[in-house]
């Protein structure tokens, strides 16, 4: 497979993406960062604030959504280009994600010229291990340039 011509000029996907993210005023509102970003696979946590708690101590499922569908389009926007935006995608929330970090791991399982179907499942970081709280499928498209 050749490489894409999207492909960051000096081979840095990390430094592209948390670029893109830095430009988000929602992902910077909740603390997201960018931890791994490669050719089909993006990982984002997400800190639990108090202000991201549902009453029960529990991450409220916006966030969980929110994790999942950028995890998502950044590992689609690695094999489609920049410039893309997800058209759809179903969250299954496995348990109540309780911890301190929100853990988002995404990758492109398919990619055709104009979209990417991609998996995402979220891990809920605590003391010990990540525990799997969830999990997302979601197709990523081209904007065509909105």
């Amino acid at each position: 497979m050749s490489a894409p011509d999207f492909l960051p000029a000096d081979g840095d996907w990390l430094s592209l993406g948390r670029a893109v993210l830095a430009a988000q005023p929602f992902s910077q509102l909740l603390g997201a960062r960018l931890v791994h970003l490669a050719p089909g696979a993006a990982e984002l946590h997400v800190p639990l604030r108090p202000t991201h708690l549902q009453q029960g101590g529990m991450a409220h499922g916006g966030v969980l959504g929110y994790a999942a569908d950028n995890a998502l389009t950044f590992a689609g926007g690695t094999r489609l280009g920049a410039d893309v935006v997800t058209a759809e995608y179903k969250l299954c929330l496995l348990r109540p994600a309780a911890g301190r970090t929100l853990v988002a791991r995404a990758t492109a399982l398919h990619a055709g010229r104009s979209q990417a179907v991609c998996r995402c499942d979220l891990f809920v970081i605590d003391d010990g291990e990540p525990g799997l709280c969830g999990t997302a499928l979601g197709t990523i498209v081209r904007s065509g340039g909105r």
